[in-house]
């Protein structure tokens, strides 16, 4: 069916698991395929994928071979796949705007970014690059709290006439007027803020909806999250993590049935553990009454390689796109965007979200 031509915008840890699980697919079969929610999505296996163009800004990926810079420092994610062949895709100089937070200069060179001094890319080089590489889907990767960065690769996958995955908290499918932009021209949209394949938030969701459908009352609960990557050293910055925050939060909220009053839930990143790398721990707790309103509590650990727990829904979310593209749906993929993302458009709980996913995969569903 050919190949999805794909292009992304920040070559960090998660962007490294996804180009290290597109080679690594390669030589497996459905058979022992192990980590995929689905290994043929509407005809598209995960080695259908090709990235084909890739911006970033830091000085140890800009101007390498796409496959020497995911393996560059800041990335400290795991490598299942070190032996990623050449793929002629030369990182390319992106725009910086707030996608460096000023924190990050008190850092060891190999935990922060460090700004390349080749000259920063304007939105017509972008979209020139992004046009002319062929490119039909465009991956945001941006840093959490980067609002500026991810609505500029917004507005060059609008002007290149791309589909738009934005795994990041940066609300784009979720704003009214960037989604109508995208329905105008006719072009599809997954997002916001990758809903890992088995992390904090799916979860805490599972848990939440087993409260509401046992008959338990969920009365206060908190999910608190450490690790050691750029993200995590990212949120240091209180002052980058409200859409990061709410994006968790509502993820939630949506699957209690009754809110919860702020001062019962707290979800978000708690702290940055350099040694933990790219592996993020999360210690979750809820507390509800039982029958006879008798009083219970849960206290879950979650230990997960973060990055590659997100490429294994996106892998997915990019074969969504391109079906769109196939089909000649654009605007809102509602469905993948509610079982893929933590801030959809439209919430759904998780189990509507799966079949309303299928359905979309199937074709009986156009959105």
């Amino acid at each position: 069916m050919g190949k999805i031509k794909i292009a992304i915008a920040g070559i960090g840890n998660c962007a490294s698991s996804l180009i290290q699980g597109i080679e690594y697919y390669k030589d497996k079969s459905s058979k022992d395929a192990i980590g995929l929610m689905h290994w043929d999505l509407g005809g598209y296996k995960p080695f259908d994928i090709e990235v084909v163009a890739a911006f970033d800004i830091d000085e140890r990926k800009v101007g390498k071979d796409l496959s020497e810079a995911i393996f560059a420092l800041p990335n400290c994610t795991a490598v299942f796949c070190c032996s990623v062949p050449k793929t002629g895709v030369t990182v390319k100089m992106g725009k910086v705007l707030d996608g460096v937070s000023e924190h990050m200069a008190d850092y060891a060179d190999s935990r922060k970014f460090i700004v390349s001094k080749a000259p920063e890319s304007e939105k017509e080089q972008v979209v020139k690059e992004l046009t002319n590489s062929g490119a039909e889907i465009l991956l945001n990767y941006m840093p959490v709290g980067s609002e500026l960065a991810t609505q500029f690769y917004a507005e060059c996958a609008l002007e290149a006439g791309m589909a738009f995955v934005n795994n990041m908290p940066v609300f784009i499918a979720s704003n009214p007027k960037w989604a109508a932009r995208f329905a105008e021209k006719g072009l599809p949209i997954i997002g916001d803020d990758i809903k890992a394949q088995l992390g904090a938030t799916i979860t805490h969701r599972t848990l939440v909806d087993l409260f509401r459908k046992r008959g338990v009352k969920l009365e206060r609960t908190y999910q608190l999250n450490t690790g050691g990557n750029t993200d995590f050293l990212n949120m240091l910055n209180r002052s980058r993590l409200a859409s990061k925050k709410e994006s968790k939060t509502e993820a939630v909220q949506s699957v209690v049935g009754e809110r919860l009053d702020d001062d019962n839930i707290h979800v978000g990143p708690s702290d940055y553990v350099p040694w933990q790398n790219d592996n993020k721990v999360c210690f979750l707790r809820m507390e509800g009454k039982l029958f006879g309103d008798v009083p219970m509590n849960i206290e879950l650990r979650l230990s997960v390689e973060d990055s590659p727990n997100s490429a294994g829904v996106v892998i997915d979310a990019i074969r969504c796109c391109r079906l769109a593209l196939d089909r000649g749906i654009g605007g809102i993929l509602y469905s993948p965007s509610a079982y893929f993302m933590k801030h959809p458009p439209k919430q759904f709980t998780d189990d509507e979200a799966y079949n309303m996913t299928l359905e979309f995969i199937e074709g009986t569903r156009d959105y």
